[in-house]
C-alpha cells in the first residue's frame, strides 16, 4: 500500500486524471460486456426453443403441397402441376437434411429418424407415380398412388405427435429461460448498481487527493493577500506532479516577495537622502526652462509682424515680396493656430503648398512638385502637421542632398482609397534613406539628426502620434533604397 501511494504521489497530473478515467471506464466496460453476453446466449437459446417445431411444421406444409400437387397432376395431367410437384419435391429434400438420419436411443430423435426415411420412401413412390402416368400405365400410377395417400396419412399423424412431444419439451425449457432472464436482470442490476457506488467513490477519492494541494495552495495565496507576505510560512511540497511544481514556484515567489520587501525598505533610507538633493536639481531645472521659454520668440508677434511687411510690399507694388511674405504669415499661422487639433485633409495639403513656395523662393525654383488627389478624400479628417513634416523630410533629405548630382528635385504628393483605407503617399527622387535608418524610424526611435536649422517635427513624431490617434489601427510603411529615391505611405481609416 505504501509503495503504490508512493507511486501515485509521483505521477504526473495529466496521468493521475488517465488512471481514474481508464479504471472507471474499465470497470463499467467489463459490467457492459459481462451484461451482454448473458442477455445474448439467453436470447439465443430462446431462439432456438421452438426451431424443430418450425422445422416440422415446413416439413408438413410441403408434404400437403407436395400432396396436392400429385393429385393434381394424376387427374389432369397439366404442366402446372407437374412443375409445382418437382418444386415442392426439392423443398422437402433441403427441408430433411434438418432431421435426424442416424440411429439413436433418444425417443424423439428416433422418432426424426423413421419420418425423414418414410418421408424419402414417400418421394420414391411419388415419383414413381408421375412415371407410370407419363407411361400412360394406368394400373401402376394408380397403385402407386394408393401408397402414396397411405404413407401421407402415416407421415401426417408421426409429424403431428412429434411436433406435440417436441412443443410440451420447448415450453418447459422456455419458462426455464424466462426464469433466467428475470434472474440475471437482478443480477445485472444488481451487480450495476455496486459498481457505479464503488466508480463514484474512487472518483471522490482520486479527485480529492488531486485537488487537495490545490486548496490548500489557494488558502495560502489568500493568507498572503490578507497579511504581510514576511508572516507567511512556504508550502509543503508531497507531490512530484506538475502541483509540486506550481507548489515549488509559489514558494520561490514567496521567497523573493520577502526579500524585495527586504531591499525596499533599506532603499527608502537611501531615497529619503536622495530627496533634498532631487528638489534641489529640480527646482534649478525650472529655473533653466524660464529662461528658455523667455529667450523664445512669441509666435503671434512673428506672423502679426509678416502680415504688417505683406500689406507694406502691397502698398509699394512688390507682388512677388507680398506673395512670398503672406505665405509665410499662412504657414507660422497654421502652426500655432492648428496646434494638436484635427484637420481636414484638404487644410494639411494647403499648409504643404505655402511649404513648398516659400522653399522655392529660397531655393529659386529647384523643387518640382507635383500632386495627385482623389478629391473625395479632401475631408477626411487627421491630426494637424502630419503631411508637411513628411514633405519636408523628401526637401531635408531628398533636395538637398541631391544638389551635388545636378539632378532637379521633384517631390510627389498622392492621395488615394484602397481597401477602405484613405492612403497619403510623399515620393521623391533623391539617394534614398539606409536601411538601418527605415527601421529606426519605424520603430518609432528619435532621428537624433534635427539640425538648428531645420527644427523639424520628424517622422518619429508623425508616426507616433498617428498610434495615439488612430489606437494602432493605421498603417506606415516607407521604402527607399540608396539611389533610388524614397516613398512614404501612410493609410489611414477612412471615418
Amino acid at each position: 500500500m505504501k509503495k503504490l501511494n508512493s507511486y501515485f504521489r509521483n505521477l504526473k497530473l495529466r496521468h493521475k486524471l488517465v488512471l481514474v478515467f481508464l479504471l472507471t471506464t474499465l470497470v463499467s466496460l467489463g459490467i457492459n460486456v459481462f451484461v451482454y453476453v448473458n442477455l445474448n446466449t439467453i436470447v439465443n437459446k430462446m431462439d432456438a426453443v421452438y426451431s424443430s417445431n418450425d422445422v416440422l411444421n415446413s416439413i408438413s406444409d410441403s408434404l400437403d403441397k407436395i400432396q396436392n400437387s400429385l393429385t393434381g397432376y394424376l387427374e389432369s395431367k397439366g404442366t402446372d402441376e407437374l412443375e409445382a410437384y418437382y418444386k415442392y419435391s426439392q423443398e422437402m429434400m433441403e427441408q430433411l437434411r434438418e432431421l435426424n438420419s442416424q440411429p439413436t436411443d433418444n425417443k424423439s430423435k428416433l422418432t426424426e429418424r423413421n419420418i425423414r426415411k418414410m418421408t424419402e420412401n414417400y418421394l420414391s413412390v411419388a415419383d414413381n407415380a408421375v412415371s407410370a402416368k407419363r407411361g400412360r400405365n394406368i394400373m401402376e400410377y394408380t397403385k402407386r398412388y394408393e401408397e402414396c395417400q397411405q404413407l401421407y396419412s402415416y407421415l401426417n399423424v408421426y409429424i403431428y405427435s412429434l411436433n406435440n412431444e417436441q412443443f410440451k419439451n420447448n415450453s418447459e425449457n422456455y419458462k426455464t429461460l424466462m426464469a433466467s432472464i428475470q434472474y440475471s436482470e437482478v443480477l445485472c442490476l444488481s451487480i450495476f448498481a455496486v459498481v457505479s457506488v464503488m466508480n463514484v467513490l474512487l472518483i471522490i477519492i482520486m479527485t480529492g487527493r488531486i485537488t487537495m494541494p490545490l486548496t490548500t495552495l489557494s488558502e495560502k495565496a489568500i493568507e498572503i493577500s490578507e497579511k504581510s507576505p514576511e508572516k507567511v510560512d512556504p508550502l509543503e511540497i508531497r507531490y512530484n506532479d506538475e502541483i509540486g511544481t506550481v507548489t515549488k514556484a509559489f514558494n520561490q515567489m514567496l521567497s523573493s516577495i520577502k526579500e524585495y520587501i527586504r531591499r525596499i525598505r533599506a532603499q527608502m533610507v537611501t531615497e529619503s537622502a536622495m530627496k533634498e538633493k532631487s528638489l534641489l536639481m529640480e527646482n534649478h531645472l525650472k529655473d533653466a526652462q524660464l529662461k528658455y521659454l523667455q529667450a523664445q520668440i512669441n509666435p503671434h508677434f512673428l506672423f502679426n509682424t509678416l502680415n504688417a511687411g505683406a500689406q507694406l510690399a502691397m502698398m509699394e507694388g512688390a507682388d512677388r515680396t507680398n506673395e512670398y511674405i503672406r505665405n509665410m504669415a499662412d504657414f507660422f499661422r497654421y502652426n500655432v493656430k492648428k496646434d494638436n487639433e484635427v484637420v481636414k485633409i484638404s487644410e494639411e495639403i494647403g499648409l504643404v503648398d505655402s511649404y513648398i513656395y516659400i522653399l522655392n523662393v529660397r531655393f529659386s525654383g529647384d523643387i518640382k512638385f507635383r500632386k495627385v488627389i482623389d478629391e473625395t478624400l479632401l475631408d477626411v479628417r487627421v491630426p494637424s502637421m502630419m503631411i508637411q513634416p513628411l514633405v519636408e523630410n523628401s526637401v531635408k533629405y531628398g533636395a538637398h542632398d541631391s544638389d551635388d548630382s545636378g539632378e532637379e528635385t521633384e517631390i510627389v504628393l498622392s492621395l488615394y482609397k484602397k481597401d477602405d483605407m484613405a492612403c497619403i503617399e510623399v515620393s521623391d527622387n533623391g539617394p534614398g534613406i539606409p536601411e538601418e535608418t527605415v527601421q529606426r524610424i519605424l520603430a518609432r526611435e528619435s532621428e537624433g539628426n534635427d539640425t538648428d536649422e531645420t527644427k523639424g517635427i520628424g517622422l518619429t513624431n508623425v508616426i507616433s502620434r498617428l498610434d495615439l490617434f488612430y489606437d494602432g489601427r493605421e498603417g506606415v510603411e516607407i521604402i527607399s533604397s540608396v539611389g533610388e529615391g524614397t516613398r512614404i505611405i501612410i493609410k489611414i481609416p477612412v471615418e
